[in-house]
């Protein structure tokens, strides 16, 4: 079973915290869906992964390569490039069965965002309801630091 992290981004924007944690996550010996809920954002967000400094290969959801892409941006629930980790951003949904399929799930929200610091509380409520464990990362001090967790259920 896999287990969910959530981080609040407050001081750094999506497009800086994202390839730090695809990074990590490629390094880690996964590949990566990144899903989204709009298609635009998800464009805008590609052509940042693509200007960053480094190279980090990814690519866009029906491309024609898909299953090759060690990161895919997708609006879809599937994941056609089997997929380890699931990052979701912009309030995309993560069902449980999901997370426990995968090794890890991210999710990431804008905390300076009342709506979707909101979204994300009701999928915490979800996943850990539905005994994903979870840990909750606040970068509020500067840097980031575990200020939740809740484990899986023993049993």
């Amino acid at each position: 079973m896999g287990n969910a992290l959530f981080y609040h981004l407050t001081r750094r924007p999506l497009e800086a915290t994202l390839p730090m944690l695809l990074e990590k996550s490629l390094a880690a010996g996964w590949r990566v869906a990144v899903r989204g809920t709009d298609a635009g954002r998800l464009d805008w967000l590609d052509e940042r992964l693509w200007m960053g400094d480094g190279f980090l290969p990814h690519g866009r959801a029906g491309g024609g390569f898909d299953a090759d892409q060690p990161v895919l941006l997708t609006t879809a629930p599937e994941m056609p490039n089997r997929a380890a980790c699931l990052m979701a951003v912009d309030g995309a949904e993560v069902a449980a069965a999901e997370a426990e399929a995968l090794e890890r799930v991210c999710i990431l929200f804008d905390g300076n965002d009342p709506a979707a610091v909101d979204h994300a509380r009701g999928q915490w409520r979800a996943l850990t309801g539905a005994g994903v464990p979870a840990q909750y990362w606040s970068e509020e001090s500067g840097r980031w630091e575990k200020k939740a967790e809740s484990a899986a259920p023993q049993g």
